[in-house]
């Protein structure tokens, strides 16, 4: 199994501490810092934009990992900064397959570790078109556009499902990253079910407490989670 790394969604975080947010990111040794974009086409809502990316590439040196929740993303994978050691996701749902595998060529074409990301209802067979392109598949365990909704149904066997796929294709160095709903109950079994990053948001390491202790607590419940 991979090892496990944080991304924590800056969706959640607080906009007018993000400067003390991230440097504690940095002293926590967390992996990457994970950037949702909504266009209000693909998902009905707005959210975190190109100045928002730029401006959290130029202030911190963790690598980002953006989710793209857009229409069309390879004609607009341009307007964002990413680059070596940072992960891009696309969905297979926003476009026709060979436009999607134009993005994912895009995105190696700058060096950046290119993600499928699959909704809630997305058969996972689908995944038959990607596996020699992709460095991750992720998993929306909630339905995309907002935070706070509970994990959907099923959930958890789909991870299973992927993991199990993957490794039985001989792609076991392939991610299976996780968004939403991963709190501190359900992240572990998550993990157990084969997922290795994480989406933290609002309900776990951003949630109430001090940040550098709940990623803590978050870490020691992972690693437990597959002793």
């Amino acid at each position: 199994m991979l090892k496990s790394a944080l991304s924590p969604s800056l969706m959640c975080a607080d906009l007018f501490k993000m400067k003390e947010t991230i440097d504690d990111f940095e002293l926590s040794g967390i992996e990457y810092l994970h950037i949702d974009v909504m266009d209000g086409t693909f998902v009905p809502n707005f959210c975190l934009g190109t100045d928002f990316c730029r401006r959290i590439k130029e202030k911190s040196s963790i690598p980002v990992d953006v989710h793209l929740m857009v229409t069309r993303p390879f004609e607009k994978l341009e307007r964002f900064p990413f680059g070596e050691g940072d992960v891009v996701s696309v969905h297979h749902e926003s476009d026709i397959v060979p436009h999607t595998l134009d993005a994912i060529e895009r995105i190696h074409a700058r060096g950046a570790d290119a993600f499928i990301a699959l909704n809630p209802d997305t058969p996972v067979d689908v995944l038959d078109c990607y596996t020699d392109h992709i460095e991750g598949v992720l998993l929306m365990t909630v339905y995309p556009g907002f935070s706070g909704r509970p994990m959907v149904p099923g959930s958890l066997e789909k991870i299973r499902r992927v993991r199990d796929y993957l490794d039985s294709i001989g792609k076991e160095n392939v991610s299976v990253e996780v968004d939403g709903n991963v709190n501190y109950e359900k992240a572990p079994l998550m993990r157990k079910h084969g997922a290795d990053m994480f989406v933290v948001g609002t309900s776990s390491v951003l949630g109430p407490g001090d940040l550098k202790e709940n990623i803590k607590k978050m870490r020691k419940l992972l690693d437990e989670a597959v002793k």
